[in-house]
């Protein structure tokens, strides 16, 4: 599919901005690319980036979408629950196994890396052979009955969301409305229940040879997954056919594969990249990875990103693919000027020695992420959530990620129920920075679960902890709602609480999916002390 050979294409990868993993010489390689880049997620898409890298194709691929008589009409219904569809059809396609498991493993990667979890996102593709156009997205009573994909019997949308598996696992998003998504056909045939299942009526076969695709959410990042299924069935081979969908506030004619136009500007390339690059150089650098580009008069360079790139949001995303393009293995490397003598910062040395402290007691280190969630956070740990004294991050990726830690422990209740098909006892623990109330500090967390796990356990490990830092805090009653009432305990010194431990409440226990007692300990250490004492 590149036209490349097998060792060229290893050599290069890298230096397009893949991270190969393990590899079998004769059958297969894994390769894992950035979340940023969600037009990659297929082998088509791979190819077809690869074959502008290695110099095979270069300059802005073009997509032909011809004129198509399929509508779609969307019903002012839906407005409240998903009000976002793009639609289109792509035909003379041919199939195998292979070929539809990557189909389907490109729509649930976009689920993924576009569609949170296909709460923004979710994506539709049926045998149009099946069904009978116009089409019509409207939001149905949860009794309407239909057979779901991989099921033999009709079931009402409200059945599927207790009793089909994605149903399950997708209800929440669906959770507080009184009428669900649904596109049926001219006869009333159901196509989807977006976003939780297809029916059975339009799977996927290996005769299928037109497809509808259908692409529902909340967010015009709707139109971008469109663009990059329908792009990498169109290298695929197929041809792309436009369908009107007909809205209330007027119609659109999908896909639009056009491309955006950006004007950038040369010298602050140079500045951001660290290459003195001329605009023709830089032009040649991002056709290499398939961009349309031509130098202007002037310090300006006008690019074309390609309608299946999600992810140039800023000039600088444009300047980080010409270096790629130019190459970084192109840098040459220069000794500094200076020469310093570096040294341990004193913050370090203390971690060092809390850590061996920590695995003298048989616990683990662990490295949870630095950004949770306020579910995590605050609700599942039985917490009040202070809006003062919260970070949170301005564009979250994901819905697990949406703020910065105030806390350890709930990083590693979580561990504990990635793990519980491990044997117990399991003793963990963490040190690092949290953030509260705009400020940085740092923070000790261990915790241990096992049938036996009581409030004994947690106190010697409290006591032995500070006998080995020469420190004698003092030990108040808690009112941390993360520990169970009357087996908490706060610390403090000079009258000021720097950390608690007990014995975590079973609600806690609950939210996580833990079935067996916990306990657990966090401090606060950055000031306990003078630097280096430890």
């Amino acid at each position: 599919m590149v036209g490349a050979r097998r060792d060229e294409i290893m050599a290069r990868m890298a230096m397009m901005g893949a991270d190969i993993g393990k590899s079998n010489a004769e059958d297969y390689v894994d390769v894992e690319f950035f979340p940023d880049r969600p037009d990659l997620y297929s082998s088509e898409g791979v190819a077809r980036a690869l074959q502008g890298f290695l110099d095979l194709k270069s300059g802005l691929p073009e997509y032909q979408v011809s004129p198509g008589e399929i509508a779609l009409r969307v019903d002012p219904s839906v407005e409240k629950v998903r009000p976002i569809i793009g639609c289109a059809v792509v035909r003379d396609l041919e199939f195998s196994d292979p070929a539809i498991e990557s189909l389907m493993d490109l729509q649930e990667d976009l689920h993924w890396g576009l569609g949170r979890n296909r709460r923004k996102v979710a994506i539709g593709v049926h045998d149009i052979s099946r069904v009978v156009p116009p089409f019509t997205y409207f939001a149905a009573d949860p009794s309407f009955e239909f057979v779901p994909l991989d099921f033999e019997e009709s079931l009402s949308m409200e059945e599927i969301l207790k009793r089909h598996p994605k149903g399950v696992s997708y209800a929440s998003i669906l959770e507080g409305f009184d009428r669900y998504p649904l596109i049926t056909d001219a006869n009333g045939n159901v196509l989807s229940f977006p976003p939780i299942i297809n029916g059975e009526l339009t799977r996927v076969r290996d005769d299928t040879r037109d497809l509808f695709i259908d692409v529902t959410g909340t967010d015009p990042v709707v139109y971008k997954a469109l663009n990059i299924v329908v792009c990498a069935l169109a290298e695929r081979g197929g041809r792309i056919e436009a369908v009107r969908v007909e809205r209330p506030e007027g119609s659109l004619v999908l896909p639009d594969l056009s491309p955006a136009r950006w004007k950038v500007d040369v010298e602050e390339a140079r500045s951001l990249i660290g290459f003195d690059l001329s605009a023709e150089e830089l032009a040649s650098s991002l056709e290499r990875m398939r961009f349309g580009a031509r130098a202007l008069l002037g310090r300006e360079l006008e690019v074309l990103v390609p309608p299946y790139r999600a992810d140039i949001m800023h000039s600088w995303d444009i300047f980080e693919d010409a270096a790629k393009g130019y190459g970084y293995d192109r840098l040459v490397p220069v000794l500094p000027k200076t020469v310093t003598v570096g040294e341990p910062h004193p913050l370090e040395v203390q971690k060092s020695d809390l850590r061996e402290i920590m695995v003298g007691f048989g616990y683990l280190e662990t490295m949870p992420f630095t950004l949770t969630s306020e579910k995590v956070n605050f609700e599942k740990m039985r917490r009040l959530q202070d809006d003062g004294t919260v970070t949170r991050v301005l564009h979250p990726i994901s819905e697990l990620h949406t703020m910065v830690r105030t806390s350890i422990l709930p990083s590693l209740l979580e561990i504990f129920a990635i793990n519980q098909h491990h044997p117990l006892p399991q003793r963990i623990f963490a040190l690092g920075d949290v953030l509260d109330g705009g400020k940085t500090r740092q923070d000790l967390a261990a915790a241990s679960i096992h049938s036996g796990a009581d409030f004994a356990e947690v106190r010697s490990v409290v006591d032995a902890l500070f006998r080995e830092l020469d420190l004698n805090p003092e030990i108040v009653p808690s009112g941390d709602g993360a520990f169970l009432e009357g087996r908490r305990a706060d610390l403090l010194v000079e009258g000021s609480r720097f950390g608690s431990f007990g014995i975590f409440n079973p609600q806690v226990l609950q939210s996580f999916g833990l079935d067996q007692p916990a306990v657990g300990l966090e401090v606060r250490w950055d000031r306990l002390w003078p630097a280096g004492r430890l």
